[in-house]
């Protein structure tokens, strides 16, 4: 059994982020130094936290640390999701209590013939993922994602700091669900994404903006309606207009 050692400061840092803590108004799942003490305590490129529902091919993106800005449609991704040994480990087994690495599923040169890294991964310049799913209602999960372009990969350190977190990490969760009165996060493209719709331009017009597709334009719409629980642009636009809108980054 390989023996995992944490510095003081390893300690230090799990602590105030294991800390009861109260989010500021409006943040719809973790404090956000909660997100900034994940990502000193393990070191990683982009740091995000998804509901994720397989079942219906939909995810939110809830919080976001800055990262990767390239911007992949969200179809190329569940078009690989199944066949993703690491991706889809939670759904096809259950197991929303391990935390898992792609270096559990794939060697590197397994990795890069797998289609999610080629259609995918690799355009974000990912080559090592660590994962921890928390229980978000039914056929849901909520998982932190943490990220790294090349060079050292992911340790059984890390797995073990995130392990020893995840009950705290959990209660939060939970107890931020609890919280009424709350504003809602949406990240930085489906900020802009709105921001255009309330300027009046066309979903065709929007995504010769921001350069991408105009499918992925209408996914970005189909994620605000549901952050936002409304069904129209009109009433989005009226959130938009009504409170501000907290940032996606810390």
């Amino acid at each position: 059994m390989t023996q995992t050692l944490l510095s003081d400061r390893d300690v230090q840092l799990m602590l105030r982020i294991a800390r009861p803590q109260q989010p500021p108004d409006g943040v719809a799942v973790f404090a956000w130094e909660v997100l900034h003490g994940l990502r000193e305590l393990v070191p990683c490129d982009d740091l995000s936290v998804n509901e994720h529902d397989a079942s219906r091919q939909h995810s939110v993106a809830v919080q976001e640390l800055p990262g990767f800005d390239e911007e992949v449609p969200e179809e190329v991704f569940w078009a690989n999701y199944w066949s993703c040994l690491d991706c889809s480990y939670p759904d096809r087994t259950g197991d929303l209590l391990s935390v898992t690495m792609t270096s559990d599923f794939y060697s590197t040169r397994q990795f890069h013939n797998t289609g999610m890294y080629i259609d995918h991964d690799r355009l974000y310049g990912v080559e090592h993922e660590i994962r921890l799913c928390l229980p978000a209602g039914p056929g849901r999960s909520l998982r932190v994602l943490l990220s790294r372009r090349a060079g050292r990969g992911f340790t059984e350190r890390d797995r073990a700091v995130l392990t020893l977190l995840r009950p705290h990490l959990d209660a939060a969760y939970l107890s931020e669900q609890r919280r009424p009165g709350g504003a809602t996060t949406l990240t930085r493209r489906q900020r802009e994404v709105l921001h255009y719709v309330a300027a009046g331009y066309s979903n065709r017009q929007i995504a010769r903006r921001m350069d991408v597709f105009e499918s992925t334009v209408r996914k970005h719409l189909e994620n605000i309606f549901k952050r936002l629980d409304v069904t129209s642009r009109t009433a989005a636009v009226a959130y938009l207009d009504s409170q501000p809108l907290l940032p996606a980054t810390g």
